[in-house]
């Protein structure tokens, strides 16, 4: 849902990233056509100091919040407290500035980083989860604005191997190091992937979130919310689902 009453980005505004969904936070400023000006790591914990980090790097600028012309959040899957500390400062800041923002799927930009560094292949972007399974995603080869081939959707690191072995088809991996994934990639498809061990971080975030502006896909600070894929303990108990039911998805073919 496009933002309604959003500014223009005009030929020289900039726009503000933010990443906290992964083990490290980071905030960065972008210019025109996506250049990436600045990119900042926020120290541990994130909500301590993401907001500081953030009003530093806009002093920087000598921007103040109202004036930044666009936002971009990273909005998830990844750390439940991470995701609510990026998502409300941005809601915070930009809820007054009339900006339209970006929200951006932690996986997505994952994604287009890997693709970035090695293009032509399908790509499947993946974040620890804990629990020993892991956060995926599968693109088709530069489409990580596009609909995904499956996800973002929860998977041991063998299911996740199985599933893109079913396809036949070379694969590129890019994620956190997590041993038991790559592992399980390595030796369920052999040659036929590539690994990258990349983490988020705030400028992927901003260059995906700048495409997406582009093509319409900015929303108000109002209607910014998270997407957690998979569901707090709480929610378990309570809908009797692990994951968010937007987002559960096990059985569609990759085709």
């Amino acid at each position: 849902m496009a933002a309604s009453g959003a500014r223009e980005r005009g030929a020289g505004a900039r726009l503000v990233a933010v990443e906290s969904a992964g083990e490290a936070a980071s905030v960065a400023l972008l210019g025109p056509g996506g250049s990436l000006e600045a990119l900042r790591a926020v120290p541990r914990p994130a909500s301590e100091g993401l907001l500081p980090t953030l009003l530093a790097l806009l002093d920087e600028a000598g921007l103040a919040p109202a004036e930044v012309a666009a936002w971009a959040v990273s909005i998830g899957p990844g750390s439940f407290t991470g995701l609510r500390v990026g998502v409300a400062t941005v809601k915070g800041l930009a809820f007054g500035g009339g900006a339209s923002v970006a929200p951006v799927p932690t996986l997505a930009a994952l994604a287009a980083r890997g693709a970035d560094e090695v293009g032509g292949a399908p790509v499947v972007a993946w974040l620890d989860a804990r629990r020993g399974e892991v956060y995926a995603a599968a693109y088709p080869p530069g489409g990580a604005l596009g609909p995904p081939r499956f996800g973002p959707t929860v998977l041991t690191p063998a299911a996740l191997a199985e599933r893109l072995a079913a396809t036949g088809e070379p694969w590129l991996g890019v994620g956190e190091r997590v041993p038991a994934v790559e592992a399980a990639l390595r030796a369920r498809l052999g040659e036929g992937v590539r690994l990258l061990v990349r983490a988020p971080d705030a400028g992927w975030v901003g260059r995906l979130g700048e495409q997406m502006l582009a093509a319409g896909q900015g929303v108000s600070p109002a209607a910014l919310a998270p997407c957690y894929v998979r569901r707090a303990e709480a929610e378990v108990r309570r809908t009797g689902s692990r994951l968010e039911a937007a987002v559960f998805d096990t059985s569609r073919n990759l085709s």
